[in-house]
């Protein structure tokens, strides 16, 4: 039962991991880009920081929201078709 639990819990952060990690990789690249410019320009404005970021991980959801909902699904899927 316990090694069973141990399996479910290793695949669900596995998942979460597969599917979360696009939009940070985004969001991580989209900040270092506008940090470097605003270190170029020497602007030091939080919100020139937070709004690109913002967009750009919006718009990465949108786009890969379809395939990270079929990853969740399958999951979910493989979870309670599975004997216990």
């Amino acid at each position: 039962m316990t090694d069973s639990l141990v399996d479910a819990f290793h695949s669900a952060l596995k998942v979460v991991l597969i599917v979360a990690s696009p939009v940070l990789l985004i969001g991580l690249a989209v900040s270092l880009v506008t940090s470097l410019v605003q270190a170029m320009t020497q602007v030091q404005d939080q919100t020139l920081s937070l709004v690109p970021r913002l967009l750009a991980m919006l718009v990465a959801l949108l786009v890969l929201f379809g395939w990270m909902l079929s990853r969740i699904m399958d999951f979910a899927v493989e979870m309670f078709s599975s004997p216990t």
